[in-house]
């Protein structure tokens, strides 16, 4: 089998590298107006996780935008919600950063908690958004279990990120303009095609159908269920495509 043959081992990574371009070009166009992340996110998993289980289309650009479409209410409001928090936490770190003294300490330290508490949770927010149908509220709450629940896989996906930024904007400060053609070309893609493989990890100890196939019946202390699956317990639960 040749370098270069079509069912070789090669060209299917060179195809996944593609179908990631791809996406992360789409990601990044379409998250210009700012307000559309969220469902730009959304879809960015929904491929991400889809290349990782073989199950991507063969046309990645159609899927990506069927994804975006289908998350942008839902996906615009969860992302707002988490502007908003981020707006929080800026004015109370610009609050608290001239204060000096006991008082001082204790705020900045209340403010890496909040910062370390909010991370737990909003590296889940959109993949489950991806994954499972749930109204906002619930896909909050189930964040926030699943990052707790999850934490081996929730630090290391926090840690591959934060560690591809450092190498990408800090290591080399006299590159920052290479690093940001690549994250405009592959590099939001790649992390997110990379961290899917965390996420998959801790999907799997809530995921309904994974449940049932080992249980017949996800069992109440179960994390959550999607509402589509708890509405109607057969057919199994349907994932977001």
């Amino acid at each position: 089998m040749g370098l270069f043959d079509v069912n070789g081992s090669f060209m299917y990574a060179l195809q996944k590298f593609a179908n990631i371009f791809v996406c992360n070009v789409m990601f990044c166009l379409l998250s210009i107006p700012l307000f559309t992340v969220g469902a730009s996110l959304s879809a960015l998993f929904v491929c991400m996780q889809a290349i990782w289980e073989d199950d991507e289309d063969d046309m990645i650009a159609k899927q990506f935008w069927n994804a975006f479409k289908l998350n942008f209410k839902q996906g615009t409001a969860i992302w707002l919600i988490c502007l908003f928090i981020f707006a929080f936490l800026g004015i109370y770190y610009m609050i608290i950063s001239s204060m000096t003294g006991i008082a001082g300490r204790t705020y900045r330290i209340s403010f890496f908690v909040m910062c370390v508490v909010f991370l737990l949770g909003f590296q889940y927010l959109f993949p489950l958004q991806a994954r499972y149908k749930n109204s906002v509220r619930n896909t909050f709450k189930n964040a926030w279990l699943l990052g707790i629940a999850a934490l081996p896989w929730t630090l290391l996906s926090i840690l591959l990120a934060a560690a591809a930024v450092y190498i990408s904007f800090f290591m080399n400060p006299n590159g920052v303009n290479l690093a940001v053609f690549l994250w405009g070309m592959v590099g939001f893609g790649l992390v997110a095609y990379l961290n899917s493989m965390f996420f998959r990890k801790a999907f799997q100890m809530i995921d309904p159908e994974r449940l049932e196939e080992s249980m017949h019946a996800a069992p109440k202390e179960a994390l959550f269920i999607d509402e589509e699956h708890r509405m109607a317990q057969a057919p199994k639960g349907k994932r977001r495509k």
